[in-house]
């Protein structure tokens, strides 16, 4: 029997959160090259307008994944939004509805402080997060926040 999940904030310089995006850093430089990355690190990801949320079964940590606050532009109509970053879970616990968990709380965050928009970039080589984003609610957009358009991002919105 596969132990239950728990969604928890955490700092993300835990040790286990560490390691996993580091799995994920990993794993994004197999599809596309540094300048191609839109990572926050650990250090950006411990600023005040971000907030974390992980994923654990038992002590195991599973997934994680972070909102950043941010202010109002012209590419988003003037209004501020929260954009999803660093979303991950572990290979080995894919496919237990993880990332919608961590995603749906993430979102009530947001909604809970007065937020209407939740954006966010993957790319095109992500086909499975671009489905879980779709799945999800989330539909094509412009690029946005200061992300090139190269060609190689697909830039999404929900309304919320």
């Amino acid at each position: 029997m596969t132990a239950a999940i728990t969604v928890r904030p955490e700092r993300a310089d835990h040790p286990q959160v560490v390691a996993l995006l580091a799995e994920l850093d990993r794993y994004l430089l197999t599809l596309y090259t540094p300048d191609e990355n839109h990572i926050l690190d650990v250090q950006a990801l411990l600023a005040s307008e971000v907030s974390m949320l992980t994923a654990w079964q038992g002590d195991v940590l599973v997934g994680c994944g972070a909102v950043r606050r941010m202010p109002a532009e012209a590419e988003t109509a003037g209004q501020p939004y929260g954009e999803i970053k660093r979303m991950m879970v572990a290979p080995a616990a894919r496919g237990q509805g993880i990332a919608q968990q961590l995603l749906a709380q993430l979102e009530a965050m947001l909604r809970v402080e007065g937020f209407t928009q939740a954006l966010l970039e993957t790319g095109e080589a992500q086909t499975q997060s671009v489905q879980l984003y779709q799945r999800c609610g989330y539909v094509r957009r412009a690029a946005f926040g200061g992300y090139p358009d190269n060609g190689l991002s697909h830039f999404m919105a929900k309304v919320l």
